[in-house]
């Protein structure tokens, strides 16, 4: 039995929206699941690992993951915590015509030819405005899937397959293994060499790894991690200061500041925005 709860929150025929919860008990790789159609998943809360064949790929809330249509696959969770997930479905001949040609799978099917991508910030955003907006019901059922459309038309946009994808083995373990530090506690205030220790090599060799890797700076990463945590938690949060400081902000306007820096709009804004 597949160890995960996944809520269905939309279904057209253009599209399938589920939010998917794991508690990740199972800490070596779980039995192997294969899925009927290609999803987009988009990761807000946790971190896991997804193994296909002999390829993984770490899942947190700055990647976009591909699974997929009749593709076997395997998930692990080395952090405890498990994770929580947005699993998008768009019909076959629709995603085709939303994938760019060049990022196609071989055979012509409507998949990818990876794993997946980063996810940038307008992406998080989007993504979590689709979430509240489904979860609380707000909205009708064509604003959902329009704006469904508009992750999924952002995420395959030809610009967004630009962001590195093919580095040395050495550095990519080494920014995977980072991933799961900073997602183990996401909300620490880590500094340059408690990360570094913890993985075993210099800082200096850390920050030009890390960079090399994922395309930004291994502060700037961590910020994102901690500004999604945010947008999971905002809609349900009643003191902003708290939520700030669980999240390694040193006051509710350095937490302010940076949240409307990435994402245009303050906190309290995004909170009016998913509850209208």
């Amino acid at each position: 039995m597949p160890e995960f709860v996944a809520t269905p929150i939309l279904a057209t025929g253009t599209t399938s929206v589920w939010n998917v919860m794991c508690p990740g008990h199972i800490r070596p790789l779980a039995e192997e699941e294969c899925a009927t159609t290609t999803h987009l998943v988009f990761p807000y809360r946790g971190v896991y690992v997804h193994h296909v064949g002999s390829r993984h790929t770490v899942v947190d809330a700055s990647q976009v993951l591909f699974i997929n249509e009749d593709e076997p696959y395997r998930v692990s969770h080395p952090v405890d915590g498990g994770d929580s997930v947005l699993s998008i479905r768009i019909e076959p001949d629709t995603l085709r015509e939303l994938t760019p040609t060049g990022y196609r799978h071989p055979k012509g099917r409507a998949a990818f030819d990876r794993l997946g991508i980063p996810a940038d910030t307008r992406t998080q955003h989007i993504a979590a405005t689709v979430r509240q907006r489904l979860r609380r019901g707000s909205g009708d059922a064509l604003e959902a899937e329009e704006l469904t459309l508009e992750l999924v038309r952002h995420t395959l946009g030809e610009n967004r397959w630009s962001a590195p994808n093919s580095t040395g083995a050495g550095p990519r373990r080494l920014a995977d293994r980072v991933k799961l530090l900073l997602s183990s506690d996401v909300g620490r205030r880590w500094t340059l060499s408690d990360v570094a220790a913890s993985v075993g090599v210099s800082p200096v060799y850390l920050t030009q790894a890390f960079k090399h890797v994922e395309g930004v700076p291994l502060y700037r990463y961590h910020l994102r991690l901690r500004l999604a945590r945010s947008l999971d938690l905002l809609a349900d949060c009643d003191d902003l200061t708290d939520l700030a400081l669980a999240l390694g902000f040193t006051s509710h306007s350095h937490f302010t500041a940076a949240f409307g820096k990435v994402y245009g709009v303050t906190p309290s804004g995004f909170q009016r925005s998913v509850a209208s």
